[in-house]
């Protein structure tokens, strides 16, 4: 048996009764809890195809054209932007793409609503102002402290009044959906439009100032799925013919065109290097722009020194004793007279004062 086909009607129940279960005593910590989001939106996405295959709503249309029974179509879009809003998101870069199919979702409520000229003169002057500048909308547009507390104080006022009217006109029997006056039934319906389009004129603001929260976050360097074998796989993959690396720890002696010594016997440097602290301060800043990668860290630096024989150990008094001569070696004997005679033979020749003429008469 080939199955039916499914109607709007039952589409719109379907994902109407997901919402209301999400929206009433939910729990977020559910486990089930984003799934049911998700299915959710995926009945109301259906709805929209539905619309659109009927063509249900038309531009040359007025809102006295749309059947009584057809007004709650109107909030489709809105409650997608709603529930979309309930999207988890594991990065800022994702839930920047969420915010863009909000916004999307809110534009197409409103744009479908001002062709059908139900927005009111308020709302209308806030649409011209969006579409003016979508990024940069507020709902309160002056800059004063004070003004901007009384049109905030005024808003939650609005927002409060058309909840209560809401829920007054839900309880009354007269607005009942099923058996009540058609013209009171419609009322509700443009009611809970307009409390809609209050909310969302809210939502886009809301969405600007969550933009400029996303634009401060960091920007990570390495994929946040990436695991260590996989950092240092990227790392040996990067490595030319020539042997370069992209490793900050590579031992001294297998960095290529290491030889001999790295000071002169002048010193004067035979190699470019760079001395850092530690290895761990320097590899918390080496993704910092024009940073210049080093090749050794100063203990390496002086361990490498002091097994050429760069570095003279001792001082102190240590350093003023002599070494015991060895009386067998007669040639380094000989060395050391020499020395004498010499040094005897020059204090001879220049007496201490000698050579201070400058304070004589």
């Amino acid at each position: 048996m080939a199955e039916e086909p499914t109607t709007l009607k039952s589409a719109f129940q379907a994902a109407e009764a997901k919402r209301l279960a999400i929206e009433g005593s939910y729990q977020m910590t559910s486990p089930t809890y984003q799934e049911d989001v998700a299915a959710a939106l995926e009945s109301f996405e259906k709805c929209v195809q539905i619309i659109d295959k009927i063509s249900l709503f038309s531009r040359n249309e007025s809102l006295d054209d749309i059947a009584t029974s057809d007004l709650p179509y109107l909030l489709v879009s809105y409650y997608i932007a709603e529930l979309l809003q309930k999207a988890p998101a594991s990065s800022p870069l994702e839930r920047k793409g969420i915010l863009n199919r909000i916004r999307e979702a809110y534009e197409r409520f409103l744009c479908l609503l001002d062709s059908y000229s139900i927005l009111s003169s308020q709302d209308t002057k806030l649409f011209t102002e969006y579409n003016a500048d979508a990024t940069g909308f507020s709902v309160i547009s002056t800059k004063d402290a004070n003004a901007r507390r009384n049109a905030k104080i005024a808003n939650f006022k609005a927002e409060k009044q058309l909840k209560q009217k809401l829920e007054y006109m839900r309880q009354s029997p007269r607005y009942v959906e099923n058996g009540g006056d058609e013209e009171a039934v419609r009322e509700l319906y443009l009611a809970n439009i307009a409390l809609s389009v209050h909310m969302t004129f809210q939502g886009l603001e809301g969405i600007n100032r969550e933009v400029e929260v996303l634009a401060q976050a960091p920007v990570p360097s390495i994929s946040q799925h990436a695991t260590v074998e996989e950092d240092e796989r990227r790392r040996k993959q990067s490595a030319d013919n020539s042997g370069h690396s992209e490793r900050l720890d590579v031992p001294l002696q297998l960095q290529a065109g290491f030889r001999g010594p790295l000071l002169s016997k002048e010193g004067k440097p035979l190699r470019p290097f760079t001395l850092v602290s530690n290895r761990q301060e320097l590899q918390r800043g080496v993704f910092r722009p024009g940073h210049n990668l080093p090749t050794m860290s100063i203990d390496e630096y002086l361990e490498e020194e002091r097994r050429r024989g760069g570095i003279i150990e001792g001082g102190g008094e240590a350093s003023g004793i002599q070494p015991e001569p060895d009386e067998d070696n007669m040639e380094k004997a000989d060395e050391e007279t020499m020395k004498a005679r010499e040094w005897d033979e020059f204090k001879e020749a220049n007496p201490r004062g000698s050579g201070n003429t400058l304070n004589r008469g």
